[in-house]
């Protein structure tokens, strides 16, 4: 099951689910092209990223020539797509956008790049995806702006070199490490893009809020910003849930009150936890005393698949301290206890989840065993 799919499986694939889904859905994509910054100085936060691309901008302008080639990798909503249309606009220069998933035979990236003009900007999001052969072909066109069309087959075949115009590539990847080295070593800039802070969160709430002609409390936007993941695709998402419960159950103010309210009933919680993340905590707390506990029981115990527990709840989880995982499986920390409101037996897992790092955890062909049902299989 993809990424995409985890987002509609079971039964905790309904609307409450979407709203703390970092992946973005048709009405997220047309309401963030509204409320994209168009320049480099309007992006709130990721300051290190938006420094160093600033340079490499600014520094290819005044040579005259296409800057190197850019990667941004990171954690899906947190601002690549917005980014590599900032680069074009910097650049002055048109845009081109494919993704990888599109990308399935070399013909199809040598028919986007033979149509490039000079200095064009060319976005290709989610760049691991690509297929292999188009991999190959855009060694070359990052280097030498040259493609190699093949015609024909078996001994006959000819490769015909076809000139490239000089353009820049923006490659976005939620996986950099599934990008092969050869093609990572391509790229003249590589960016990471963290988690936001509360703080930037707020601005940009501040900012949603007067494109979307609505009037945000200071105190309502905090409240926001941090029940958001660090995300700024959910934290406008929530922005526009609550905007909407405002204007049909309150008096259309958007202070704390109203916030709070309207994230109670869409059941995101103070911590930004929605109601599979709070199942698999309390599955994980009430039925397997806090642990440890594999991922295909966990899944089981929550109705889900075991792949939309790792990727839908299991990050944000972790990142935000409630559970760890351990060679012998999924453990809640002390925090996830308390989060719940519980009081952790005397002999909770979590205590000795450091030492858990002995023999009988290392698998066949000493692999140390992910918390899975079976150790030690492939």
């Amino acid at each position: 099951m993809s990424t995409d799919d985890a987002l509609d499986a079971g039964p905790y694939g309904a609307p409450d689910r979407e709203l703390v889904a970092a992946a973005a859905d048709a009405d997220d994509r047309a309401v963030e092209g509204a409320l994209r910054p168009k320049r480099l100085d309007d992006f709130i936060g990721q300051p290190r990223v938006r420094e160093q691309l600033s340079l490499v901008l600014h520094g290819a302008l005044r040579r005259g020539r296409a800057p190197d080639h850019v990667l941004l990798s990171g954690p899906p909503g947190l601002g690549k797509t917005t980014l590599a249309m900032i680069i074009s606009a910097e650049l002055g220069a048109p845009l081109r956008i494919t993704s990888g998933p599109a990308i399935e035979r070399a013909g199809d990236l040598a028919a986007v790049l033979s149509t490039l003009s000079e200095g064009e900007v060319l976005f290709l999001d989610e760049i691991h995806r690509m297929a292999r052969p188009a991999e190959e072909m855009l060694y070359v066109a990052m280097e030498d702006f040259r493609v190699d069309v093949v015609v024909g087959k078996g001994p006959g075949a000819t490769a015909i070199p076809l000139d490239v115009a000089p353009f820049t590539l923006v490659g976005a990847t939620t996986r950099a490490g599934m990008l092969p080295a050869p093609l990572r070593d391509r790229f003249g800039f590589v960016a990471h893009m963290d988690f936001y802070e509360p703080a930037d969160l707020e601005r940009i709430l501040h900012r949603s809020a007067g494109l979307l002609g609505v009037v945000l409390e200071p105190d309502a936007g905090q409240e926001i910003a941090r029940r958001s993941r660090g995300t700024p695709r959910i934290a406008n998402r929530l922005l526009r849930r609550v905007r909407d419960y405002a204007e049909v159950r309150a008096d259309g103010r958007l202070d704390r009150a109203t916030a709070r309210a309207a994230l109670r009933l869409y059941e995101v919680d103070d911590e930004g936890l929605d109601r599979l993340d709070r199942a698999v905590l309390g599955a994980l707390l009430k039925r397997f005393g806090g642990g440890p506990v594999g991922l295909s029981t966990l899944a089981v115990a929550v109705g889900e698949e075991s792949e939309t527990v790792e990727v839908m709840a299991e990050p944000f989880l972790v990142r935000a301290g409630l559970l760890a995982r351990t060679p012998r499986g999924r453990v809640a920390t002390p925090a996830a206890w308390s989060h719940l409101g519980l009081t952790p037996p005397p002999d909770a897992a979590f205590a000795g989840a450091a030492t858990l790092f002995d023999e009988a955890d290392i698998g066949q062909g000493g692999r140390l065993d992910d918390g899975d049902d079976e150790p030690g299989t492939p």
